[in-house]
């Protein structure tokens, strides 16, 4: 028996490869899917625990705060400002007594630029309770007082470095100077320093 096929009617398609390909194409998306479905639930997570754990310090920062108020009143109270006046005195002292100039010396000198020399430097105590410095350079360019500042804020030992005046002349001193500048600086000295060169006074 003779079986005729017209392949013009009813063309041959290869429907095992087809469903080969499309069930592959949709079990890889399928996998995808899922590792982002689980990414996606682990960063949820994650955010939880982290929203948690700000909320848990927050709570703490406030219950230090209102410690800290409590503690402020009572200092305030007329009964006990002079002892809070003379606390505030003995504080300053112990942080005054803890300036070494020999480790001022030390740092500044590992940050100071070649041809800039120090006028004259003022230690003193900022109002929160940060040892400050004010330091007068002078040098023969502007350029050796900027390298001066940028290499402080680099400094592990000196922070929030500023240039608080600046004053040029063409007429050459007698040190070599054509400018000046007052630079101020928060000052934080090592663990290890040692006030081996007496108190700042």
């Amino acid at each position: 028996m003779r079986i005729d096929i017209n392949l013009a009617a009813r063309p041959y398609e290869d429907a095992r490869g087809f469903w080969t390909y499309w069930g592959t194409g949709m079990g890889l998306l399928a996998l995808a899917s899922a590792l982002l479905v689980f990414l996606a639930a682990s960063r949820f997570a994650d955010a939880g625990r982290d929203r948690a754990q700000i909320a848990r310090l927050q709570q703490e920062i406030a219950a230090y705060d209102q410690e800290k108020d409590h503690a402020q009143s009572i200092l305030n109270q007329s009964q006990n400002r002079v002892l809070r006046d003379r606390s505030h005195f003995l504080n300053d002292l112990f942080q005054r007594k803890a300036f070494s100039w020999t480790r001022v010396f030390e740092d500044l000198e590992r940050v100071m630029p070649a041809r800039l020399h120090v006028v004259s430097i003022h230690p003193d105590m900022s109002s929160d309770n940060n040892l400050e410095i004010e330091l007068v350079v002078a040098g023969d360019s502007r350029e050796q007082a900027l390298d001066l500042v940028r290499k402080m804020e680099g400094s592990n030992h000196f922070k929030q470095t500023y240039i608080k005046t600046e004053r040029s002349s063409e007429v050459v001193s007698s040190s070599g100077d054509r400018v000046q500048f007052e630079i101020g600086a928060l000052y934080v000295p090592s663990a290890e320093s040692a006030p081996a060169s007496g108190g700042m006074n």
